[in-house]
C-alpha cells in the first residue's frame, strides 16, 4: 500500500503531477510498492496530496502510458502497479526462456497445440519444403510473474520424435541437443498488430488490444532452416530492444 503522501513543493518550476509521478516511482522502486498493489481511490488520493483530482489524473495517465500503472474501469477496478516490462534484446538469438533467465525471471509455458500439419504457404517457404508438406506446429503461451506475456506459434521440420518431448522449456535447446540443429541465425519482422479475441483470451488482455508481432526464420548454422515463428508479445509487458554499431568499410 502507498505509504505516507509527501508534502508538495510549491513555486519550484517543478509542476505538481510531475512530483507526484517522481513519488510514486521512488515507492515502486524502493519495494514500498509492489506489482499487483491498489492505489487508493481518485478522491481519497487526491484529498491526501492536496491537488485537485484533475492534477492527480495527469500524473496518473503519464504513468499509465509509461506502463507502469494499470487503471482498470468499474467499481471494483482503479490504480494497480503493473509489472515491470522486461528487456528483450532481438540482438542476438536468444529464446524466451534465456531472455527471461536474463531478467532474473523464470520462464513458463503452456502447450496450446503440439501436432503435425500440413505446411501452409508461408510456413512451407520459409522452411524450403513444398506447400502442404508435414510440420510441427507448436503453440505456447509464455509467461514470466503474475501473467501472460507472450504468445508463440512455431513450426518446424517433420524431427522423429520431437512432439514426444517436453514442451514446455527452450525448444531451441531441444533442437541443439537432440538433433544438433541449434539455431544460430534468424531474419526478424517486426510490426504492430492488434488483438483478435482469441488471442487476446489467451493473453489476458482485451480485444482489440496492441501486440507485437515477431515473424522469424531462424537457421541451423549450415543454413538449415529450422523453425518459423510468429509469436505475438504484450508490448506492456516487453520492449523490444536492438543494438546496433558502425561497421568499417571494405578497404578503408
Amino acid at each position: 500500500m502507498v505509504g505516507t503522501p509527501p508534502e508538495l513543493e510549491r513555486g519550484t518550476g517543478v509542476p505538481a503531477h510531475v512530483q507526484i509521478e517522481r513519488w510514486l516511482l521512488e515507492s515502486i522502486s524502493s519495494g514500498e510498492m509492489e506489482p499487483g498493489d491498489r492505489l487508493p481511490g481518485e478522491r481519497e488520493l487526491a484529498g491526501r496530496l492536496g491537488v485537485s483530482r484533475m492534477t492527480l489524473r495527469q500524473a496518473l495517465a503519464t504513468l499509465e502510458r509509461d506502463g507502469v500503472l494499470i487503471r482498470v474501469p468499474g467499481r471494483s477496478g482503479g490504480a494497480f502497479v503493473a509489472e515491470p516490462r522486461i528487456e528483450c534484446d532481438l540482438t542476438g538469438l536468444a529464446g524466451f526462456t534465456e531472455q527471461m533467465r536474463r531478467a532474473h525471471l523464470r520462464a513458463e509455458a503452456r502447450v496450446l497445440t503440439a501436432a503435425t500439419v500440413p505446411a501452409p504457404r508461408a510456413v512451407a517457404a520459409a522452411l524450403q519444403v513444398a506447400e502442404g508438406s508435414p510440420a510441427h506446429e507448436v503453440a505456447r503461451v509464455r509467461s514470466a510473474g503474475l501473467s501472460p506475456v507472450a504468445l508463440e506459434r512455431s513450426w518446424f521440420p517433420p524431427l522423429p520424435g520431437f512432439l514426444d518431448q517436453d514442451l514446455t522449456g527452450s525448444l531451441y535447446a531441444l533442437l541443439a541437443a537432440r538433433y544438433d540443429l541449434e539455431p544460430r541465425t534468424a531474419v526478424e519482422h517486426l510490426a504492430p498488430v492488434i488483438a483478435r479475441p482469441a488471442e487476446a483470451a489467451e493473453l489476458g488482455i482485451a480485444p482489440g488490444a496492441p501486440l507485437m508481432l515477431i515473424e522469424r526464420t531462424a537457421y541451423a548454422g549450415d543454413g538449415t532452416p529450422v523453425e518459423f515463428a510468429r509469436d505475438l508479445f504484450r508490448p506492456d509487458r516487453v520492449r523490444i530492444s536492438v543494438r546496433s554499431g558502425v561497421t568499417e568499410p571494405e578497404g578503408s
